[in-house]
Order: C-alpha cells, then sequence, then structure tokens
C-alpha cells in the first residue's frame, strides 16, 4: 500500500471515529428525561410541556396584583398557562406591537393614561385593524357602534373611525379616564372596560367592595384583568417564553403624507389615481374609510393618508 494512500486512509478513518464520538455524546445529552422533547417506543416525538414560572410580584399600571392571595395567584397562573404556549399568535402580536405600539403609547401618554393599558388594546383585538366581534364590536379597541360616539368617534355608512388607531385610542383614553374617577383604580378601570361602568358599579354595591381583586363577576370579566396582566408579562418576557423575534423582524410603521379634504369625494379610486396612489393603498393606509365615496359636509374636513 503506498504511503499517500495509508495516509489518506487512517485519516478518513479518524474522522470516521471522531463523528462517531461527537454523535455519541450529543446522543448522551438527549436523555429521557433530560429534554423537553424524547422518543416514544415507536419512533414519534413526545413533547414535554412546562408550566410557567409565576413572577414573584408584578403590577397593573403601578398597582400591584396580590399574589399572596391565593385565589388571585391561581387565576393569574391560569391565564398564564392559557397564553403562554400560543407561540404563533404571540409572535404576530409582537410583530404588529412594532406597527401600531408606538402610535398608542403615544396617545395614552398625551391622555394621562398608564402605557399598561396597551395590552387592553391586545386582549381586545390582538393588534388586528380588522378585528369584529360577533356582536358588532370593531377594530383595535372593539367599541360598540352605538358606543363609539359618546367617546367622540364618527361612525356611518361612509367613515368608520373605530378603524383608525389614533382616534379610537384617544376615544378608549375617554373611557378609561372618566372610569378610573369614578371608582378609583386603574384596574377597576380596566375591569369595567369588559363589563360596563354600570355592570362593575352593580357588581361592587352588591359585593360592598371596590377593588377588583375582592370581587367576583361573571366568568369573562373574572379572567379579564388577569388576561391582560398575562399578556403584558408574556410580551414584556418573550425569550422566557421562547419567543425570538428580532427588531428587523417587527413590522414597522408606516410612513405617510397627508391630504386634507374638505370638499366630498365622489369616486375613491379616481381620488387615489390623482394623487399617484391606488383604491388598495388608500384603504390599507385609511382603513376608516368604508365606502366608494366620501361625502364631506360643509365646515369639515378629513385627513387622508398616502405611502410616502
Amino acid at each position: 500500500m503506498k504511503p499517500k494512500t495509508r495516509s489518506a486512509i487512517i485519516f478518513l478513518s479518524g474522522l470516521l471515529i471522531g463523528i462517531i464520538v461527537v454523535t455519541c455524546i450529543s446522543l448522551k445529552k438527549i436523555e429521557p428525561g433530560g429534554a423537553a422533547v424524547e422518543m416514544s417506543p415507536d419512533g414519534r416525538p413526545q413533547y414535554k410541556w412546562y408550566a410557567p414560572t409565576l413572577p414573584t410580584a408584578i403590577d397593573f399600571a403601578g398597582e400591584p396584583v396580590p399574589l399572596d392571595k391565593w385565589e388571585v395567584k391561581e387565576k393569574f397562573d391560569r391565564e398564564l398557562l392559557v397564553n403562554a404556549y400560543l407561540h404563533g399568535s404571540q409572535l404576530y402580536i409582537l410583530k404588529l406591537a412594532g406597527r401600531y405600539f408606538p402610535a398608542i403609547e403615544e396617545r395614552l401618554k398625551a391622555n394621562g393614561v398608564p402605557d399598561d393599558f396597551k395590552y387592553v388594546c391586545i386582549a381586545e383585538s390582538s393588534l388586528q385593524q380588522n378585528a369584529l366581534s360577533g356582536v358588532g364590536a370593531a377594530s383595535f379597541w372593539q367599541f360598540m357602534k352605538d358606543t363609539g360616539p359618546n367617546y367622540g368617534l364618527e361612525i356611518n355608512d361612509e367613515v368608520d373611525e373605530r378603524f383608525n388607531v389614533l382616534k379610537a385610542t384617544d376615544a378608549a383614553c375617554k373611557y378609561f379616564s372618566i372610569a378610573h374617577d369614578k371608582f378609583g383604580t386603574w384596574t377597576a378601570a380596566a375591569a369595567s372596560y369588559n363589563c360596563g361602568m354600570s355592570g362593575y358599579a352593580n357588581q361592587s354595591d352588591f359585593q360592598q367592595a371596590t377593588n377588583y381583586y375582592d370581587l367576583i363577576f361573571p366568568d369573562e370579566t373574572n379572567r379579564y384583568v388577569y388576561r391582560i396582566i398575562a399578556l403584558k408579562y408574556i410580551l414584556s418576557h418573550p425569550k422566557e417564553f421562547g419567543l425570538e423575534l428580532s427588531s428587523s423582524e417587527e413590522y414597522k410603521p408606516l410612513k405617510s403624507r397627508i391630504v386634507e379634504v374638505d370638499k366630498t369625494i365622489d369616486n375613491l379610486t379616481e381620488f387615489a389615481k390623482a394623487n399617484n396612489s391606488t383604491y388598495k393603498m388608500l384603504k390599507i393606509y385609511n382603513p376608516w374609510l368604508r365606502a366608494h365615496k366620501l361625502t364631506v359636509k360643509s365646515g369639515k374636513k378629513y385627513e387622508i393618508a398616502f405611502p410616502l
């Protein structure tokens, strides 16, 4: 055997032995009981799921959650369990947060409402612009058609400002501020967003208590604030819940130029084309436009956005 051939065989043999050793070491690290995935006797992967670790302390809008009370701790634990493994949904929310949180956070701050209320928006719509409930609540903050105008939103066949993230957030802030003044805490204000101010007041009066954590409600409201707090905890600590998303993967805010309109537009397609755009982009940038035309009453003005 030639020396070069012998050397090649020795090299390849050593390489093969090295690969086998590394493979054995790797397999040894994935022993039963030592990983999140095991193989069943018939060769199928068996996944292990673990309950997320509860924080020792957490708050909503600066108001501590009394986790020292067993029933409060268990209710929070339930919502954390339910929401922690919704990885696809949570990753999509994190992507959408890159687009909508800057605007929502700015309006919350301008209205004197705590930043944590952005998680109320997530609980309501998962930041889905076109979210519609079975009873007709719409968009980011899930205002009802009859309720929105009470907080300054224009809602008709042609214009629906529930779909305008800035104006809808301002409207939600009006509600939260009024509810906070009425009930004395931001936690109660958030809870009443689900059951209504009268619903909260009725339960509070009957049960002779004002603190949300000392009251019992129908199941949806019972879980509502805990779900908001669970979402806050998960989305504020994404890596702890296996959510890997870089800032470059987040959806960015839509940059736009504004065209002010003070006259009726009979055809929005023609209007879009006249502004070097398309009807599709007009609707994407202005989801509050709900018809093919826009009637502008005397003295009224609208701001319409187009791609920058």
